[in-house]
This record gives C-alpha cells, structure tokens and sequence, in this order.
C-alpha cells in the first residue's frame, strides 16, 4: 500500500516520520513554519530503542558514528558524592548498544540529509486540516491546497492540529519546571561521558560529544514565563557551589548560547493517536517530561512503528488502528513514569526528602537500576521494508 502523505513538522519525529513513509512507499511532503530547518535544541541521549528505530528507518549507523557512548557518570549531590554510576558497558551487553550522546543539530541534519531536498518545504504555516472527497485531507499551506491520503501531524508539544482534531483535550501543561541549557564553545577535559546532579529543587547535568564539547542543561523549580536578563550569571551564582565541571561548562559557554524553555507535557493522556485519516506523532502524541531521556526516542518508535503498519496493511485505516493500539499504551506509559522520575528528582525541595531520596539511591543495586532502564529502552522495532 502506499499513497501521498503530508508531514506537518520538520523536527525529530517529522522527519523520522517522513524517511519512514518513503520506505514504506509514499510519496511525502513535510511541511514546516519555520523559515530554516535548523537546530531546535542544544543535546540529546539517544537509548538502544531510539536508536533501533533509527535501525529500521535505515539511519542508525550514520547516527552511532557521529556520537560518542556514553560508558561512564552517573548521578552525584551538588557537593560531589557519588549516588548512582552508569555502567555503559554492562547496557552495551544487556541491549547491543549503549546510550549514545549527540547533538541535535547533527542529529537533524543525519535525518534531512536521508530525505529528498524536494520533499522539505520551510516557512510554511498549516492552519487546519479538512477532510475532502474519497477520504481524503485536504491541507492549506501557504498559497496552494494540497491533497493527501495521509497527514502526519508532527508539530510539538504546542500542537495547532490537535487542539483542533481534539477541541475537548486541556491541552499542554506546565511541568513545574523550567529548563537553560547550551552547547559549551570550546572542548573540555571531562571525566565522564554523562552526569546528573540533584540538588534541593534544582538539576544540573552535561552529556559530552564526540568533538570534545558538550551539553549542559539546569532545571530548576520555578513559575511558569520567568526570565533573566543575565541568565549564564544567575547560573554561575545558582551553581557556583557546585562540584566540578559545573563551573568549567558554564565558563566555556557563551551568553548568547544560552537557550531557556518551560517544560510542558500532556498530563492528561489523550484517548487517540488518530483522527481519521490524520495521525499525531511525537510531543504532538505524547510530550513528556525530559527525566527520562525518552522523548525523541518515543517518536522514533513511533516514525517506525507508523511506517511498519502502513508497510503491512491493506488500509490506511486498518494500519493507523494498528499504530495506535501498538504506541498508545507504551508512549503513554513511558510519559507517565517520566513525570514520577522528575517528582523523585530535581523537583524534591525538602531537605528531609531529598536525603531520604538520595540514600534510596545509594542503597539500591545495580541490577535493579538496570532492570529500571531496560524497561523502556528494550524495545525491538516492526520490520520495514
């Protein structure tokens, strides 16, 4: 089966979706309102599930050469003690791969560069999808209509198309929490390739890359909309107390580097990935919260898991029934366990709580932090073409 698809949004899932799609034997357009396809974001951990969807789509090798594993870190307090280590090696043994880190720029140039530059159409706005003769949509985008078997909406955590397919849904939600982050200037000599740091209300954390760079972000507990005019200054006095490299990664980055973004999610679960013939993919679906590293890997899984089912059945019907039942319940899932790991992190402000919570993790062995990552990140992709 295969037919004409319009993809509405250019990220992560967007373009996994596309790439997907063509595989499958579509014809795609992806669609995007922003004038240049550029980065988003500053770094991304990509689990063994992401990156076998990434296998499937026909990219993973292109991805794993470009990052660099994450073998060593782990989760320490804001004075330096240890309360958790990774151990990359024993992931790589357990999943075939370990975590890899990798900057998103790259990340999205990888997927474009798997695309026709034809099928990639920027400063495009959709308004609204409308449902046209012999079930099909009919999408406005710009000073044309376009006509499609098939939309994919990948268009965030913001979503214009599911608020419209979905008029009853509340929407996105504030987290509670609020993200800064950047890509440092310059290489630095780190110790580790990946570490988290609680504090009482507030995280900080750096994922080194293959270029000797690396990302860092804080998360802090805040109100919603709150910004600074010096922000690398009111996070050099927030973390200057902190252990080693947090002072060094703020010190190789420049002001202008520094982004700052609220984090929402969809706390209430949608009842549907599908509306007709249009499908929701990504944040759209499912925004989570970031505590588990799982949001570009869920739609991974679902730009892989899509193209599968549009690959195996005889109906566009039939197949995005598929793909809901297969992605609804585990995206939703994840989401779920995402925002439990955040209230057991960084947003714990009660001294009695978080040293309850860090001798919690102290205690704990590390097959049982390990069966808490296998969880989520052992997930084996539908056969594509």
């Amino acid at each position: 089966m295969g037919g004409t698809a319009v993809v509405v949004g250019g990220g992560i899932g967007g373009l996994a979706a596309a790439i997907g799609l063509r595989r499958a034997g579509w014809d795609v357009g992806v669609l995007e309102r922003a004038g240049t396809l550029t980065d988003a974001g500053a770094g991304i951990s990509l689990h063994a599930n992401g990156l076998r969807a990434l296998d499937a789509l026909g990219v993973g090798a292109a991805v794993r050469a470009a990052a660099r594993p994450q073998y060593t870190g782990g989760t320490r307090t804001p004075g330096g003690r240890w309360l958790a280590a990774m151990d990359g090696a024993a992931l790589e043994r357990a999943l075939g791969t370990p975590i890899v880190g990798i900057r998103r720029a790259e990340l999205h140039r990888l997927l474009r560069a798997a695309l026709p530059p034809e099928c990639l159409h920027v400063g495009v706005t959709v308004p609204g999808v409308y449902r046209s003769a012999a079930g099909r949509v009919r999408v406005p985008a710009g000073d044309e209509v376009l006509e499609a078997d098939l939309v994919v909406a990948a268009d965030g955590v913001g979503s214009r198309l599911r608020g419209l397919l979905f008029p009853g849904h509340p929407g996105p939600a504030y987290s509670g929490s609020t993200v800064l982050r950047a890509v440092t200037d310059r290489p630095l000599e780190l110790r580790t390739d990946f570490e988290l740091t609680w504090g009482e209300g507030a995280e900080f954390g750096h994922i080194a890359f293959a270029d000797g760079r690396a990302e860092w972000h804080a998360v802090l507990t805040a109100p919603p909309g709150v910004r600074h005019a010096d922000p690398l200054g009111m996070l050099r006095r927030r973390f200057g107390g902190w252990h080693d490299p947090i002072p060094a990664l703020l010190d190789a980055t420049r002001p202008e580097a520094v982004l700052h973004h609220d984090i929402h999610e969809l706390a209430t679960p949608l009842r549907s990935f599908v509306a007709g013939r249009v499908v929701l993919l990504g944040d759209a679906a499912h925004a989570m919260t970031p505590n588990l590293g799982q949001g570009a890997c869920q739609a991974l899984e679902d730009a892989a898991t899509l193209a599968a089912a549009l690959a195996a059945e005889t109906s566009v019907g039939s197949a995005l029934a598929r793909y809901d039942a297969e992605r609804r319940p585990r995206a939703q899932a994840v989401a779920r366990a995402a925002r439990q790991a955040g209230r057991m992190g960084q947003q714990l402000s009660r001294p009695l709580a978080v040293a309850l919570r860090n001798t919690a993790l102290r205690i704990t062995p590390s097959r049982v932090a390990m069966r808490a990552i296998l969880r989520h990140a052992d997930w084996t992709p539908p056969a594509l073409p």
